[in-house]
């Protein structure tokens, strides 16, 4: 096991003179399991390409442990890497495909055959060794592939969107099994996607990226309650975070639906964006009782989803649209749509319906106030945003 540090780590593709990564800065525990997430183009898979030394890093360094990879071939960084279309051999058998490297590497055949047998029992795959991968399920290949890097006992595993080809079920049941297996190697892994569920369910940390630049890099849980920025807070839940314009004006702040007290340690006065998260909505019949910073109000409802263990409610508002070039990027680079509705996620029981006015409530203690200017966080503060490990993201 290894720890990992993005040192400055720039990559600048010929003729393209905007870095597809920008001065990367991220230390990464030894044992650790890191998700680095964002949209198409942001930067997450030529980050992990440049640890594995299939990108060439232009400025800055990368290191594994104590050594100085940056200028390292592959073969000599010590990784394993499984990517998203397995790359697995068709004609040779299960076993074949996984202690193909140590054969390469002219390893003693018995003590292949060990590892694989041992990496099979690890990954359920004992009973499919003779079989050849077009007889295989996708899970199943993409168990080999992950077989294949874990017999080469490597420092660190890198994984590029390894589940993104699965199918829905599949690929929540894969997603396990690739938690439990880092838990049992407790090998150093940073793991590639694009799907926010995915990194959240899986990572210690999770590293947020756009456009080459790393956003924030949190504890899953951190990252969902304290975004740094207006980016995060839209990219991570889902479904995402609503965005409301407001004014802090005399300890008041005025939503187009609600009035209440500015939140404490605010200083902000004037325009500000107001997110709110989709749980922290409810038929106002369900409130909690005595809960001081409850609000009221009502609102007309335009569409009714019913999830079976909740209910998603859309909501129109007038006054409250938020003209911002932070939300208008966050949209295209989500490939979300602004629909000019709020969604509210509300208790299963409610007998809400569509095409009427009901009364809503929301926890006024969970608002998060946004920067129209730069869409910084207002009660985050403007600290590094590059955060280091501490107590709280080390893994156990």
């Amino acid at each position: 096991m290894a720890t990992v540090t993005f040192d400055e780590a720039t990559r600048t593709y010929p003729g393209n003179p905007v870095p597809s990564v920008d001065k990367l800065n991220l230390d990464i525990a030894d044992g650790e399991f890191l998700v680095l997430v964002g949209p198409s183009g942001c930067g997450k898979s030529t980050s992990l390409r440049m640890l594995a030394g299939l990108e060439e890093v232009n400025a800055g360094r990368i290191m594994i442990g104590d050594r100085d990879v940056t200028n390292l071939s592959p073969k000599d960084r010590d990784v394993a890497m499984v990517f998203q279309n397995y790359a697995l051999y068709p004609h040779m058998s299960v076993a074949d495909n996984m202690g193909f490297a140590l054969k390469l590497a002219k390893v003693d055949k018995a003590e292949i055959d060990k590892k694989v047998e041992d990496a099979a029992k690890t990954l359920d795959l004992t009973d499919h060794l003779d079989r050849k991968p077009s007889n295989l399920s996708g899970g199943q290949r993409q168990r080999v592939a992950m077989g294949r890097a874990i017999v080469r006992d490597p420092q660190v595993f890198l994984m590029d969107e390894p589940l993104s080809n699965l199918d829905a079920k599949l690929r929540v049941q894969t997603r396990t099994e690739v938690s439990r297996l880092q838990k049992r190697l407790e090998t150093t892994m940073v793991y590639v996607t694009h799907d926010q569920t995915e990194a959240m369910t899986l990572g210690d940390r999770v590293a947020v990226m756009r456009s080459g630049v790393l956003q924030q890099v949190a504890p899953p849980r951190e990252l969902y309650n304290d975004p740094v920025n207006i980016f995060v807070a839209g990219f991570i839940g889902s479904p995402a975070m609503n965005f409301f314009s407001g004014t802090i004006s005399d300890g008041t702040l005025k939503l187009p639906f609600a009035e209440l007290p500015a939140p404490d340690g605010v200083s902000h006065t004037g325009d500000v964006i107001v997110g709110v998260r989709p749980e922290d909505f409810e038929d106002a019949r369900f409130a909690p009782a005595g809960h001081e910073a409850g609000v009221e109000f009502s609102a007309p409802i335009e569409v009714v989803e019913s999830m079976g263990s909740e209910i998603y409610v859309y909501f129109s508002f007038e006054g409250g649209e938020v003209n911002s070039n932070e939300l208008a990027e966050l949209a295209r680079d989500t490939g979300v749509a602004e629909t000019g509705l709020a969604v509210a996620r509300l208790n299963p029981e409610s007998e809400i319906s569509d095409g009427g006015t009901a009364k809503l409530w929301f926890d006024g203690a969970k608002l998060h106030l946004f920067d129209p200017a730069d869409g910084a966080n207002l009660r985050h503060g403007k600290a590094d945003q590059q955060a280091e490990p501490d107590e709280r993201s080390a893994p156990e």
